[in-house]
C-alpha cells in the first residue's frame, strides 16, 4: 500500500544496522565461544541504561503494537491498566526479588526453583517453560507481526504472512544466535529509541489526520470528547468488556497476579537484570524501564482510539474512504487487531513508512531474539546439563544454546499461521497464559517469603493450580477471567500453606530463604524513582478514573 523506494531503502537500512551491531557485539565480547556466562548473561556487564532498554524492548512487541492497539479500539484506555500497573510492579521486583535473586548467582528462573525446593519441581517447570516460549509467546509474537507486515506493505489478504515470517526468523536469527544475550540486550538499546520514536511518529500523525482541520493536539481533544467512554481506566460493570477488565479489580485483583508473574518470574524478562554488572545497576535499570513503561499507552493504545473514532465517523471527523471495508471480517465482525497496521498504511508518509515498519519490526525481533535465547538457556542449563550431558564443556553448553535457539525458531515459524484470526489477540494470550501463571507465583512468593513453604506443598500446589483455574473457567462459574486468576492464586496458596503445615517436620523449612534488612536495601536513586512513579500514577488515575 504506497510502500515507496524510499521507504524499503529506510527499512532495508534498519535490517542491516541491527544485524551489523549485533556481529560487531558478539566478536568484541572475548570468550563468548567458550564462555557460558558471556552467551547466556552477557558476561554480567550490563549497565542500568542498556537493562531498562532491554527490558522494555523485550517486553514490547507486535503483541503490544497490534494486540494492544486493537484493545484500545474495543476497549479504549483501560487496557492501559497492563502498562501503567507494570511500572509499580518493576518497583516491587527491584526492590524485594532482584536481590534474592542476584545473590544466588542464578542463570535461570528454575534454578531458583531447585535450590529453594527440589530438582523435580525445577525439571517440572523448566518444560513448561519450554513449552510456553514456544508454542505461546513466539508463534503469537510471529503471526501478529507476520500480519501487520502483510498490511503494511501488501494488500492485507494474509498472502505476505509466510513471507514475513520468515524474514523476521531470519533477521532474528542473524544478529541473536551467535552473540547470545549480549548481542540482544547491545542492539536492545537502538531498538527500544526506534520503536519509541517511530510509535510517536505513528501517533502525531493519526491524531494530525483525525480532523478536518489537523493538529495533534486539537486531534487529542476530538477523540477525548467524542469517545469519551473510551477514557476511563475503571469500567462499570454494563460495560460490554468488564469482563476482559473487571472494573476496580484490575487494581486490587487479577491484574497484579499476571504482572509480578511476568516481570518478577518470567526468564526472558528476568534475564537481563540477572546480567547486571551489579545490583544496584539491576535495580536502577528497572526503575528506568518503569518510566519508560508509562509512555507506551501514548504509543500503542491512543492509536487503536483514533482507529475506533475514524471508524465510527463521529460529527467532526475526516471521513476515510474505505474504512468500514479495512476492518470488516468474513462473519460481519469487526478486527481489531488490523487498527495499527492500518493506520500506518493509510497515514504515514512516504519515508516515515519505512522508519516507522522498522521500528514495529524492532519490537518485533528484540523480543523474538530476547525468547529464544531465555529457551535456550533454560533448555541448556536446566535439562540439556544436568539430564544429558553432565560433563558438557563451556563451548559445548554454548552451542546447544545456539541449536536450541534455531530449532525454536524454526517450530515456532510453522505453527505461528496456523493461529488464524483471534479477535484481541493480546487478551487472549493474557487469558490462556493465565491458567498456569497463578499456581507459579503462588509457589514463588511462598517459597520466597513464607520460611515453612516445603518441596511437596509446591508440587502439590503446581499441580492443583491448573485443576482450579479450570474449574473456574467453567460456564456455571461466570467469572471475569481476571478474576478467575486471582482466585486461582489464592486458593493455590492456601492449599500450599495448608500441607506444608500438615507434612514439614520442621518449624521452618530447611531449604527456606532468609531475609534481612539489608539484603532489601535500596540506594537514593531507586527510592527516588520510585516514589515519582507513585505520585505520577497516582495522578493518572485520578485524570481517567
Amino acid at each position: 500500500m504506497n510502500f515507496s523506494t524510499i521507504d524499503y531503502l529506510v527499512f532495508l537500512g534498519y535490517i542491516l544496522g541491527i544485524v551489523t551491531l549485533g556481529l560487531y557485539v558478539s566478536r568484541s565480547k572475548k570468550g563468548h565461544e567458550t564462555n557460558s556466562q558471556d552467551y547466556f548473561l552477557a558476561g554480567k556487564t550490563l549497565p542500568w541504561w542498556a537493562i531498562g532498554s532491554s527490558l522494555i524492548a523485550a517486553n514490547i512487541s507486535a503483541e503490544q503494537f497490534i494486540g494492544m492497539s486493537g484493545s484500545g479500539f474495543a476497549i479504549g484506555l483501560a487496557i492501559a491498566s497492563y502498562e501503567w500497573m507494570s511500572a509499580i510492579t518493576l518497583i516491587i521486583v527491584g526492590k524485594f526479588f532482584l536481590p534474592i535473586f542476584i545473590e544466588k548467582k542464578l542463570y535461570t528462573i528454575p534454578e531458583f526453583i531447585e535450590q529453594r525446593f527440589s530438582t523435580n519441581l525445577k525439571t517440572i517447570l523448566a518444560v513448561f517453560w519450554v513449552a510456553l516460549f514456544v508454542f505461546v509467546n513466539l508463534t503469537s509474537v510471529m503471526f501478529l507481526g507476520g500480519k501487520a507486515i502483510d498490511t503494511i506493505i501488501g494488500n492485507g489478504d494474509g498472502s505476505l504472512i509466510m513471507y514475513a515470517i520468515t524474514g523476521l526468523v531470519i533477521i532474528t536469527a542473524a544478529y541473536s544466535l551467535y552473540g547470545g544475550l549480549a548481542a540482544v540486550a547491545w542492539t536492545d538499546v537502538v531498538q527500544v529509541v526506534l520503536l519509541i520514536i517511530g510509535g510517536l511518529v505513528t501517533t502525531f500523525i493519526a491524531l494530525d489526520y483525525v480532523t478536518p482541520e489537523g493538529g495533534v493536539i486539537n486531534g487529542f481533544f476530538h477523540i477525548f470528547n467524542v469517545a469519551d467512554e473510551k477514557f476511563h481506566m475503571i469500567l462499570s460493570r454494563d460495560n460490554p468488556e468488564f469482563f476482559n477488565l473487571p472494573g476496580i479489580a484490575v487494581l486490587i485483583g487479577g491484574l497484579w497476579v499476571a504482572n509480578l508473574y511476568y516481570w518478577g518470574f518470567n526468564q526472558y524478562i528476568i534475564q537481563r537484570t540477572l546480567a547486571a554488572k551489579s545490583l544496584k545497576e539491576s535495580q536502577r535499570g528497572i526503575a528506568f524501564a518503569a518510566f519508560l513503561k508509562m509512555i507506551i499507552p501514548l504509543i500503542v493504545v491512543i492509536p487503536g482510539i483514533v482507529a475506533y473514532v475514524l471508524y465510527t465517523q463521529p460529527e467532526g471527523t475526516n471521513i476515510i474512504a474505505g474504512v468500514k471495508e479495512a476492518f470488516a471480517k468474513s462473519d460481519g465482525g469487526i478486527n481489531f487487531d488490523k487498527s495499527y497496521p492500518w493506520l500506518i498504511s493509510v497515514f504515514v508518509p512516504v519515508g516515515f513508512k519505512g522508519l516507522v515498519l522498522a521500528a514495529l519490526t524492532a519490537a518485533i525481533v528484540s523480543s523474538l531474539g530476547s525468547m529464544v535465547n531465555s529457551t535456550s538457556t533454560i533448555f541448556t542449563m536446566d535439562i540439556y546439563k544436568p539430564y544429558l550431558n553432565k560433563t558438557a564443556s563451556e563451548k559445548n553448553l554454548v552451542k546447544t544454546g545456539r541449536i536450541v535457539a534455531s530449532s525454536a525458531l524454526v517450530i515456532a515459524a510453522f505453527l505461528a499461521p496456523f493461529l488464524g484470526n483471534i479477535p484481541q489477540m493480546f487478551q487472549y494470550i493474557q487469558e490462556y497464559t493465565g491458567l498456569v501463571s497463578p499456581g507459579v507465583l503462588a509457589v514463588f512468593l511462598l517459597g520466597l517469603f513464607w520460611k515453612k513453604t516445603t518441596n511437596k506443598a509446591a508440587i502439590v500446589g503446581i499441580l492443583s493450580s491448573i485443576i482450579v483455574a479450570f474449574l473456574l473457567k467453567l460456564p456455571a462459574v461466570n467469572l471475569p477471567w481476571m478474576d478467575q486468576m486471582m482466585y486461582t492464586c489464592l486458593i493455590t496458596m492456601v492449599i500450599i500453606a495448608g500441607v506444608s503445615m500438615v507434612t514439614s517436620e520442621n518449624v521452618d523449612d530447611p531449604k527456606a530463604i532468609q531475609l534481612t534488612s539489608t539484603l532489601i536495601k535500596t540506594d537514593s536513586v531507586f527510592n527516588i524513582s520510585a516514589y515519582i512513579i507513585l505520585v505520577i500514577l497516582a495522578v493518572l488515575y485520578s485524570v481517567f478514573w
